[in-house]
Formats: structure tokens, sequence, C-alpha cells
């Protein structure tokens, strides 16, 4: 009797009842969500640690089984709503639509994890992580999947069928190709360099035209991301590197070797043929006992019959020829230096600088500072042999050397100054004295400046 007047009262307003219903429908729900998440997730995560298999590890840490266990609830709201009273039976579809649609969801954002994982997993592989990245195709299947699971969820809410939906896709076909043009380029590109295994993570690749050079460190659908010398990073349009020109690095660090090739600028005046008292000191040099043993030989055959007593007719040593011969043979000893790969040391054309010898070989170690510590470590000791050749390096005048020039021109230091030894003062003041100060200052500036 005591329930009489609550009945009544529910009887008077039905809706009240109605959305008790709902609320305790939604705190089942947030029940069931609580406790599937704390307990079946920690189990899960149980599992997954004590298998050896990294997959199920993968397929955790990603979430997938995060996204499935949102479904259990949205499932038995969408089995319990019908039974909520005098709730009207066009809210009752509707509400059931939208829950269907929130599982498509789930499942889709769940397939997407496991895209993820899959991509992960085939990282992890020897071969999977650098020469032949999938990034790009994992990027196209999520969206393939968000597509199909958008027309799916659409089609549930309109209480439609999906290929009534696909029918009228038709006619936005130029509108879709206008959207996905990048993607579709992208997508070709990335099947091309992928099949012509143009570009690996890790490479070194140059395009000079997009500021880029340096290492690549992503590969994805749209983008290649380099991360240049200077930390800087430059993403690059994954089509460009099929439409336009990028040197790729890799050929270096397989081969082993990294190219020397550095000039030295020789003074054309400082080249003469080498004396005999020269050539006898030159013989204590191991580089060199070989070459000028053989060339001892070679000249004296030809000069006994070919320069018939005069020297001009004759073949001689020159200081430059010796040079090459040393550096050649310095290169060739060099521990740093690849023996099987090219060593030659060249005379290229001679010009306003001067000779060119050009060296060209190739380090043992690929690694930039060592590189050029090798490198470096090779022309500080070839520079600094010239001398012993009786040759010099050319060097454009500094301002140092056209104040001494002047000083030297100008008839002297002033009253008070001490007179420059590289530039002493002419005797007598007479204009064959002041030619002969020229001559002489030019002549000693030259010297100064070797």
């Amino acid at each position: 009797m005591d329930l009489d007047w609550l009945k009544l009262w529910l009887e008077r307003y039905p809706w009240v009842l109605t959305l008790a219903s709902l609320g305790v429908l939604l705190l089942v729900c947030w029940l069931i969500d609580r406790v599937v998440r704390k307990w079946a997730l920690r189990v899960m995560g149980h599992l997954a640690a004590r298998t050896r298999t990294r997959w199920d590890d993968m397929l955790f840490n990603e979430g997938v089984f995060n996204h499935l266990t949102h479904m259990v609830p949205a499932a038995v709201a969408q089995l319990m709503l019908p039974l909520i009273p005098h709730l009207p039976d066009d809210l009752v579809t509707v509400g059931r639509n939208v829950l269907t649609g929130y599982m498509i969801l789930l499942a889709a954002m769940a397939g997407s994890a496991a895209l993820s994982a899959s991509h992960l997993i085939y990282q992890s592989t020897e071969e999977g992580g650098v020469s032949r990245p999938i990034k790009g195709y994992v990027q196209l299947a999520k969206i393939i999947l968000f597509l199909i699971s958008g027309v799916l969820i659409v089609s549930v809410l309109i209480d439609r069928s999906p290929l009534l939906l696909l029918s009228g896709l038709g006619a936005m076909t130029a509108v879709l190709l206008l959207v996905f043009k990048d993607t579709l380029l992208s997508l070709v590109a990335s099947v091309q360099i992928a099949s012509n295994d143009m570009v690996r993570v890790g490479d070194w690749i140059e395009m000079p035209q997009l500021s880029a050079n340096g290492d690549v460190i992503d590969i994805a659908l749209h983008t290649v991301k380099v991360q240049n010398w200077d930390k800087t990073i430059t993403t690059i349009p994954t089509h460009r590197l099929i439409s336009d020109a990028f040197r790729n690095w890799r050929g270096m660090s397989e081969a082993g070797g990294r190219r020397i090739k550095r000039s030295l600028h020789i003074d054309l005046a400082s080249v003469r043929f080498l004396q005999p008292d020269e050539l006898v000191a030159m013989d204590k040099l191991k580089l060199l006992k070989a070459y000028l043993a053989r060339k001892r030989e070679e000249l004296a055959a030809w000069n006994a019959t070919q320069s018939d007593g005069v020297p001009e007719n004759g073949r001689r040593l020159t200081n430059i020829g010796t040079f090459r011969a040393y550096a050649q043979a310095y290169i060739e000893a060099h521990p740093e230096v690849r023996p099987d790969m090219m060593r030659m040391v060249r005379a290229l054309d001679p010009g306003p600088q001067g000779l060119p010898v050009e060296v060209y070989c190739f380090t043992a170690n690929t690694q930039w500072g060592e590189h050029e510590r090798i490198q470096g470590d090779i022309f500080d000791h070839l520079i600094a042999m010239l001398p012993s050749l009786g040759l010099r390096l050319y060097q454009q005048p500094a301002g140092h050397d056209f104040g001494q020039l002047q000083a030297a021109l100008g008839g002297g230091a002033a009253q008070g100054e001490a007179e420059d030894p590289l530039f002493p003062r002419a005797q007598g003041s007479g204009p064959r004295a002041q030619s002969g100060a020229r001559l002489e200052a030019s002549s000693r500036l030259g010297r100064s400046r070797s």
C-alpha cells in the first residue's frame, strides 16, 4: 500500500522512469567498462609479458586491446536499450545505430593500432627497418581502413545500405582524385622507391634544390625527413624523389672507401731541373730511392744516344716530377688509404694560380671526422715536403706584401725608421739605381711569399 502512491506518480510522469532507467544503464555500462579495462587488460598484459614472442607485446603497447575493451559496454548498451520503459521506438533505433557506429569506429581504431604494431614488428627485423621501409604502405592501409569505416558509419546512421553510398561516389571521382592527388602521387613514388631500392632509412642523400644534405631519418607515405649536418630537418615530398634528381652516398659507405680529390697549386716560378747534388741528397728518402734508381738508368740510356753532348738535348729530372713520384709513393704506402681503389697523383692544366697537382685516392674509413683527419695528415706532410724539393705553393699577395713593396719602391724607410732587411734602400738616387731597386724588391717579394 505504501508504494501505491509511487506507482500512481510514475504512471502520471512516465518520463521519470525512462530517465532513471537510462541513468541505471549508463551506470552499469560505466562499471562494466571499468571492470573490463582494469582486470581484462591486466591479465592480457601479464600474458603478453610471459610469452617469448614480441608481436603480442607490440599489440598490447599500441592499444589494440584497449580499443577492443571499449566495445564491451557499447554492446551491452545496445542490447539493453530496447528494455528501457516508455522509450519511443524511433529513439531506440537511433540509439542502437549510434552505438553500432561507435563500435565500428572502435574497430577501425583497433585495426589502425594493429597496423602500427605490425609496422613496429617489421622494423624490428634485420632487413625491415632499413632496406625495405613499409611505413608508406601502412599509412595507405590506414587511410583505406578509415574510409571504409566512414562509409559504414554513415550508412548505419542513415539506415541505408553502404552500396547505395558507394554508387554515389562514382560521380565524385574527379573530386576524390583532386583531394587525394598528393596521396596517389606519393603512393606511386613509394612503390618505385621500394622496388628500385632508391632510398633507405640511414642513407646520406644530397638534394641541393631543396636544401637537403644529410641522413634520412624517416620515410613515410607523403614525406621523407632528412636530418641535415647542421641538425636541421628538411621535409621532402615523397614524389619529389622520383621527379627530381638527388645523390645517394650509400654506395660510398658500402664500398668502404671515401674519396680524396684535392689539389696543391704549385708556383710555376719554382719549377726547375734538379741538380746532381740534390739527387744525391734525395737518395736517402726511402720513398724515392727506387724511383730515382729507375730514372737514372732510363735517362742515362736516353742521353747516351740523343743528347749529343748538349745538355738541352737530353733529359733531366725535374723537382715537380720528383714531387709527384714522392706523393704517389706516399699515398701507396699510407696505411689508411685503400690499396684496392684508385691511387693517383696527376698534374692538371697550369693556370693563373699555378700548376695544380691533384691527389686522388680513397680513405679506408668513411666516417666524416676520420676522413678529414686522414686527408689533413696527407696534405700536411706533402706541403711540408715541398721546400725539400725546391718547390713552393702559389699564394696570392696579401696586404702585408703590398705594404713591403710600397716601402721598398718609395725610396727606403722614413727618417728614424728601421730599414726593412727584406727591402734595403738602393744606393744612389738616379733612375738606374731606382730601377735596380724595383727589380730587386720584386724579386725579394716573390721569395718572401714562398
